[in-house]
């Protein structure tokens, strides 16, 4: 092998690798388990799973029933990948939708895990649980959108900001493909956010 072929090789190696190694965009879905969870929740949730697996972003849910269960099922249903991080120490709690299954055993605690885990937070319907979910991303400055018409917590912190430091304000939107994109828009612009300060 020529030099020349040699360069042109190795080039294209590491255009792949990179390609390849990219880290993928991670979108927790949060909401109303099965005990509360209306079926227009549910509908808007697997509309919201689907548009995030369409999008080649990973979906994480806590794992579980109702917004959590419908969520998985729409992305999977599109070929996404999806994880569930679950408060109980053994893995056959989870739905039948996750790929991959995170067994936390901290009880409710796993919200900060979940909270943690994603890039940004869509929240459908939910109670408190959901609400400590969203406030775990809202201090981490996390971009947030809250699907109007969904009822609970959604419906309560919609175009709000959640304290007086205004960090982020939640978005709303009825919508889920708008929804969806409209989070990946605002990853995008914090991203780009990101790099400017890296480089200044």
């Amino acid at each position: 092998m020529s030099r020349a072929s040699h360069c042109l090789f190795i080039a294209i190696c590491q255009i792949i690798n990179g390609v390849f190694c990219m880290k993928r965009m991670q979108i927790l879905v949060v909401g109303s388990d099965s005990d509360h969870c209306t079926e227009h929740a549910y509908k808007l949730a697997y509309e919201v799973g689907e548009e995030v697996a369409l999008k080649g972003a990973v979906l994480i849910t806590g794992g579980l029933g109702g917004v959590m269960e419908a969520a998985s099922k729409g992305a999977k249903n599109r070929g996404g990948l999806v994880v569930g991080i679950i408060p109980q120490n053994e893995k056959r709690y989870a739905n039948a939708y996750c790929d991959v299954v995170i067994p936390t055993g901290l009880g409710y605690s796993r919200n900060f895990v979940t909270a943690n885990s994603g890039d940004a937070v869509i929240v459908v319907g939910g109670g408190v649980g959901t609400a400590i979910e969203a406030g775990a991303a809202y201090q981490k400055g996390k971009p947030i959108m809250a699907i109007r018409g969904s009822g609970g917590t959604a419906d309560k912190i919609g175009g709000k900001y959640l304290d007086d430091r205004q960090l982020v304000e939640v978005m709303e939107e009825e919508d889920p493909r708008i929804a969806v994109d409209n989070v990946f828009k605002a990853l995008t612009h914090l991203s780009r956010k990101e790099e400017e300060e890296h480089s200044a």
